[in-house]
């Protein structure tokens, strides 16, 4: 059931007038058999998957708060081999497999392991680390092994955020599952913006823009460097649209019913360096993996000088294009953000003295600004490798971007009639819809990073709503209503 459908409007609906009207001791009963029907609306028989690791880690959150010791430590252990072994199993199992048969045959061993045919449960990666978060935290004695089974199965399952995050904490999340909730209106209006917001991002610029994408990486045997070059930047608002279109639709409904979920996008393509772009970008995975990688690496190497904290940015995020799929592209792509940051912190101080032989004022619009395109061509190409079916693909991209630059590069543009861009997959019309919508979502993000006050007429509810209906009739009119699975569902 994709956020984007009319199913989900008609489910989202009816559990929002249920939630209100039925008494408040069922509100998380109701929360929980809607998540499961959610949730089983994919691939049913993964609920019992879900299910059983609910129940295990409810099991061990209650042993390790009144366990002390080795024992504590065992169920620790236990819990974490548990959660990521059965996300190995399903997502790294085959990749594992098919290189471990490749050494195998490259030093003449005998192997035969067949790899399995299994599918990757939906959302696996965000409720397994959303699990280990709340493992993690009750080890620590941050916070309290929940009691209400209900209560727990629900953190992990709440629909809203189940299959592509944010990753909530259980002490941000778990106190207010707790609760009863009741209509509010200023909520509900503000939860429904957010919903209107996200739908926008993901109908109409992630789904119109993915047909240009996927029709230049499809046909890379004839495309030149200037449609490879387009594709990849067009990619990257593809990404962003898509993944935090779905994050303002998850936020957004959850707020309608009373529950505040965590910030996971704030305008990471006005970022002013890699560092900065992922404090801003995918925003509960990064704190998930700074809190409980990155930091406790860094602690274990105290003394050990730069080089240690370099090699824990590195491995950091080696573990994050990991985390995202099993393929070398993944790999590679975790290992291009990890030295990104690295060199940037490397010559943080040179750079500075460098600057300041010049008259350039490193707060200066400017300067911002050639530092936030530098980041997003960055970004964008290291997602290249995201977005690449593998290695060899990713390369090939690249390849034509700096040496694919022949007569007619641009000859797409020029054309005069229908055919003006069909060499990308898409007309004209579709293409000035696009770049009409990509410049209302920059001039938003632009407003919101600078955190200008709303005009005064804002607050004229005539005004107001009449933007409100003429954003809708924009996006009826040009969304691309095609159901397109969100990207960040594969993990």
């Amino acid at each position: 059931m994709l956020f984007d459908s009319i199913p989900f409007v008609i489910f989202f609906v009816s559990v929002f007038i249920l939630y209100f009207t039925l008494p408040a001791a069922w509100q998380k009963w109701l929360l929980l058999l809607a998540s499961c029907y959610f949730y089983m609306a994919f691939i049913p028989q993964y609920i019992l998957v879900l299910f059983f690791l609910i129940t295990i880690d409810y099991i061990l959150g209650l042993r390790i708060e009144r366990s002390v010791g080795k024992t504590r430590m065992l169920y620790l252990v236990f819990g974490i081999a548990t959660n990521i072994g059965t996300l190995f199993f399903f997502k790294y199992f085959n990749f594992f497999n098919q290189n471990v048969a490749t050494l195998a045959d490259f030093l003449h061993w005998n192997y035969s392991l067949e790899s399995l045919a299994i599918i990757l449960p939906i959302g696996l990666s965000f409720h397994t680390f959303q699990s280990l978060a709340y493992i993690f935290e009750v080890y620590k004695g941050r916070f309290a092994a929940e009691r209400n089974y209900v209560t727990y199965a629900l953190y992990v399952m709440f629909f809203p955020q189940l299959v592509a995050g944010p990753i909530e904490r259980p002490e941000h999340l778990l106190p207010q599952l707790r609760n009863t909730h009741t209509f509010n209106y200023d909520s509900a209006v503000s939860g429904l913006q957010l919903l209107l917001w996200g739908f926008f991002k993901k109908i109409v610029i992630a789904n119109n823009l993915a047909i240009l994408v996927d029709f230049v990486y499809g046909h890379l045997d004839t495309a030149n460097g200037s449609m490879v070059l387009l594709a990849v930047f067009s990619f990257a608002i593809v990404l962003y649209a898509d993944f935090s279109g779905y994050s303002d639709i998850a936020v957004g409904s959850a707020r309608m019913l009373g529950i505040e979920l965590a910030q996971n996008f704030r305008q990471p393509y006005f970022a002013e360096s890699i560092a900065e772009l992922w404090r801003r970008w995918h925003i509960s995975l990064s704190l998930w993996f700074r809190d409980y990688v990155y930091y406790p690496l860094v602690w274990s190497g105290k003394g050990r000088g730069a080089a240690w904290v370099y090699l824990s940015i590195i491995t950091t995020f080696l573990l994050t294009g990991v985390w995202h799929g099993a393929g070398l592209n993944f790999i590679i792509m975790g290992l291009i953000f990890g030295l990104l940051i690295c060199l940037e912190v490397w010559t943080r101080s040179l750079r500075e003295k460098i600057l300041g032989f010049f008259p350039i004022k490193l707060d200066a619009f400017y300067t911002r600004s050639i530092n936030i395109v530098i980041t997003f061509v960055l970004a964008s190409f290291s997602w290249v490798f995201f977005r690449a079916n593998d290695l060899t693909q990713a390369i090939t991209i690249i390849k034509k971007v700096f040496l694919d630059w022949g007569p007619g590069a641009f000859s797409y543009l020029t054309c005069t009639n229908y055919c003006a861009f069909y060499e990308i997959g898409i007309g004209k019309t579709t293409l000035a819809m696009i770049g009409v919508s990509v410049t209302i979502l920059f001039a938003y993000e632009l407003f919101t990073e600078l955190r200008l006050a709303l005009p005064a007429w804002w607050y004229r509810r005539t005004l107001r709503w009449s933007l409100y209906y003429a954003f809708i009739i924009w996006i009826l009119f040009a969304g691309n209503f095609v159901p397109k699975t969100f990207i960040y569902f594969q993990f």
